[in-house]
């Protein structure tokens, strides 16, 4: 019997992460501003009227909201059933998406039939992030872009940035092994005492005319609390965790068979688009 590309104990988290944080509490402009982070250097341009495509770990269906209006069909795929049933609900009044609960590599999708596919923050996530990307590539049609978030190993930073990830590790295993119901408890907190105040730091900071791109957490600061708490949970809640840098992901997009990659300059990092070789 082979073994599917997840993990059991991170799949089971998320799917507790999006039943609590479902992302309805978000304002449409930060809904939109998230969005678009992602998405800027998406080429929405040269998809047909009648695209159809998929979103790998759709989750709570934040995304895949923002994507299901542009297209003619989303197919929204999760490993959780949790999750599932979270972006149901977030996209009910959605009639063109259609809910999959499958891993990665058994999506029963036929191949090359899609017109775009993404995945943002989760091939990271799961033990072979290359097989991962491969399935995926597998389902678009010659031509079509694929959009993926993969979390970035700090290559463009300076190495007291790098540090102060590290100790944070320590932190983020300590917390990831707890039961879900502490775990949320302590990355409140977390979100509380040092996102909520080093974001607003660097919102005063660059109000003052100071440079705040090297400052931790400076991405946050026009961001809700709410936001900050989903993340929290996220980065220190969650056991299994890799981290790449620009050339590595580069390297195994090339791999998949995909072509013409570029790179987003812009928080989040690092968010890639590549099209499928012809």
């Amino acid at each position: 019997m082979s073994v599917k590309n997840l993990d059991i104990k991170t799949v089971n988290g998320f799917g507790e992460e999006w039943n609590r944080f479902q992302q309805n509490e978000l304002s449409p402009t930060e809904f939109n501003e998230l969005c678009e982070r992602y998405f800027q250097i998406f080429p929405w341009k040269t998809l047909k009227e009648e695209a159809q495509g998929f979103d790998l770990g759709c989750g709570s269906g934040r995304f895949a909201k923002f994507v299901a209006p542009k297209v003619s069909q989303l197919y929204c795929i999760d490993a959780s059933e949790k999750a599932l049933s979270v972006s149901k609900i977030t996209l009910k009044d959605q009639s063109n998406c259609e809910f999959i609960l499958s891993s990665v590599d058994e999506i029963p999708l036929k191949k090359e039939s899609m017109d775009f596919g993404y995945s943002l923050g989760v091939l990271h996530h799961i033990p072979n992030t290359q097989e991962g990307i491969q399935h995926c590539v597998n389902l678009l049609k010659p031509g079509a872009p694929f959009l993926l978030y993969l979390y970035y190993s700090f290559d463009n930073r300076p190495w007291w940035f790098k540090l102060i990830w590290q100790t944070s590790e320590v932190v983020r295993k300590l917390v990831s092994s707890m039961p879900f119901s502490l775990r949320k408890r302590v990355t409140d907190i977390i979100a509380l005492c040092v996102y909520l105040p080093l974001a607003k730091t660097a919102k005063i900071l660059e109000k003052l005319g100071c440079s705040v791109d090297n400052l931790p957490l400076s991405a946050y600061r026009h961001n809700s609390f709410y936001t900050m708490r989903t993340d929290s949970l996220d980065r220190f809640g969650t056991g299994l965790e890799q981290r790449f840098s620009k050339e590595e992901i580069a390297k195994m997009m090339t791999q998949a068979g995909l072509e013409k990659i570029e790179f987003s300059n812009n928080i989040p990092y690092w968010v890639a688009i590549g099209f499928k070789k012809s």
